[in-house]
């Protein structure tokens, strides 16, 4: 199958500066319904030989130029032949109607990426990992659970994104009030069916009140800031098509987590709103081969893009002991 044409920008584009340390290339692939994916490549400048690949994809609602960008150029610094891509429907990346998600889509995402590095002549097909930042990191797990290929699977900061869509934050959200929201998007479909179009749900406001939640103020400071604002990013903009929920309201993602066979690395802030995720997807998994890292005083978004609190280190070794 030939992959799509896609307009991708040549010049930097990305929210952290480019290093010295390592070679960058634009690349695409296609997943199993045919959609093309762009991606980042970083390859270690002084690369000889297939190198241990690892596929990084996240924070839901962004796109390769912030989060996933970063960690797949550190990781290339130190060793890894990396990719950070676009989800489908989002970014550089093609599918039509833009600006939508999917439980069984964006877990293909993650297994097209493991197709892709597993036929690329400076990859190592034997020793592949993936990595998923908040959002993605629920579709890591759930790729894991299913791809026998991937060795080793690192989520940071990780969102069960089945599990807020239809419980609410902190499970929150009961029966009826779950009823009620599925009406008011149900509504929305025949009124986006009507119009031709799809309705955006709204990234991060622009304005965020002074008793706004701490989690919330913490997304804005990324996303709309310099710090982490992208032109292309959902959640920097206008986000999601509302009716995305609907898909991950009805299908749990993580039903088949506690058979993955292969090494996982949880990480996650012990400050942060969403450290329930993953303390709980954690406690699912099973062998000796599973780690669950708390960062002391760490928040949500700190995992994102602060060096100084991601652990690399740790991230780096889990790795390679994993894919050996």
């Amino acid at each position: 199958m030939k992959d799509a044409e896609l307009n991708l920008a040549e010049e930097w584009d990305k929210t952290f500066a480019k290093s010295d340390k390592v070679d960058h290339s634009k690349v695409t692939f296609h997943n199993r319904y045919g959609i093309t994916l762009a991606a980042d490549m970083y390859i270690p400048s002084d690369a000889k030989g297939r190198l241990p690949a690892v596929a990084v994809a996240g924070p839901f609602g962004a796109v390769k130029e912030q989060a996933s960008g970063l960690y797949a150029q550190t990781l290339a610094e130190r060793g890894f032949l990396t990719i950070a891509f676009d989800p489908s429907y989002t970014g550089e990346s093609g599918g039509e109607p833009r600006f939508v998600a999917s439980p069984d889509i964006n877990t293909e995402d993650f297994c097209a990426a493991v197709d892709f590095l597993s036929v690329c002549e400076k990859a190592d097909p034997d020793r592949i990992a993936i990595v998923g930042i908040c959002g993605w990191g629920g579709m890591a797990l759930n790729a894991a659970a299913i791809d026998t290929r991937i060795k080793a699977t690192v989520t940071s900061t990780m969102y069960d994104m089945s599990r807020v869509s239809a419980n609410g934050y902190f499970d929150s959200m009961d029966e009826e009030a779950r009823y009620k929201l599925k009406e008011k998007l149900n509504s929305q479909r025949t009124a986006d069916y009507k119009s031709g179009t799809y309705a955006l749900a709204g990234g991060v406001a622009d304005v965020i009140p002074d008793d706004a939640p701490f989690f919330v103020k913490d997304y804005y400071a990324y996303y709309k800031t310099p710090r982490g604002y992208h032109p292309r990013s959902l959640n920097s903009n206008g986000g999601w098509n509302v009716t995305s929920a609907l898909s991950f309201i009805n299908m749990p993602i993580l039903s088949y987590s506690g058979e993955i066979r292969s090494a996982v690395l949880v990480i996650h802030g012990e400050k942060a709103h969403s450290c329930y995720f993953s303390r709980d997807a954690f406690a699912k998994l099973k062998g000796d081969n599973k780690q669950l890292l708390i960062i002391p005083d760490a928040v949500h978004t700190d995992l994102y893009d602060n060096l100084n609190v991601i652990p690399f280190d740790k991230i780096v070794q889990f790795i390679k002991d994993n894919v050996r």
